[in-house]
């Protein structure tokens, strides 16, 4: 539960009696490789903070195929969060990629708290505000850059991430082939 205080409060400091309240709903948990913590068309109910391993969230299109839309390594906060707000079915499934260590809350009972904690609820907005920004981020990258540039990008943003992830996730995230993304490993490391 330490990593989880510290998470939280290099985010937004709170204060202790906010604290005594919310550590209490958090439940220590594991997911195995390939678990999910939220699938697709179940309405999400929990939030959890993710103290260790990795997480994709993911969609799949109308051919089968699937995206990687993003990469949650410990210390994180996962959650199927436009199905927690609308309280309809999840439509982008968080997967354990390997084993990991996570802290699960009700999120209902969570937001129960924001009106009696401001600091707390001060925190969750300051939470989705840098998840907009990360998302507008990827957004502009995978219009505006080349996949070489965006594999630089990806290596500094995750850099223990492809000892840990097989390489056909990595260039779905990145939006190409794993042969495009064979292809500019080698040109990079013969540079």
């Amino acid at each position: 539960m330490n990593l989880l205080k510290n998470f939280y409060t290099a985010i937004s400091p709170l204060k202790e009696t906010t604290w005594e309240e919310l550590l209490p709903l958090f439940q220590e948990d594991r997911l195995a490789p390939n678990q999910y913590f939220v699938r697709e068309n179940e309405v999400a109910r929990k939030i959890a903070f993710l103290e260790s391993g990795v997480v994709r969230a993911f969609f799949i299109n109308q051919q089968g195929q699937e995206y990687n839309k993003q990469f949650f390594v410990g210390p994180s906060s996962i959650g199927g969060y436009s199905s927690l707000l609308t309280g309809k079915p999840n439509l982008i499934p968080q997967q354990a990629l390997t084993e990991c260590v996570i802290f699960t809350c009700d999120y209902h009972a969570l937001t129960g708290l924001y009106a009696k904690y401001p600091d707390l609820e001060s925190l969750a907005r300051k939470m989705a505000e840098h998840y907009f920004i990360e998302k507008e981020k990827k957004e502009l990258e995978i219009v505006l850059l080349d996949a070489t540039q965006r594999y630089k990008i990806f290596q500094m943003e995750f850099p223990t991430l492809e000892q840990l992830i097989q390489q056909y996730h990595i260039a779905s995230y990145l939006g190409i082939s794993a042969t495009q993304l064979s292809r500019i490993r080698h040109q990079l490391a013969n540079k």
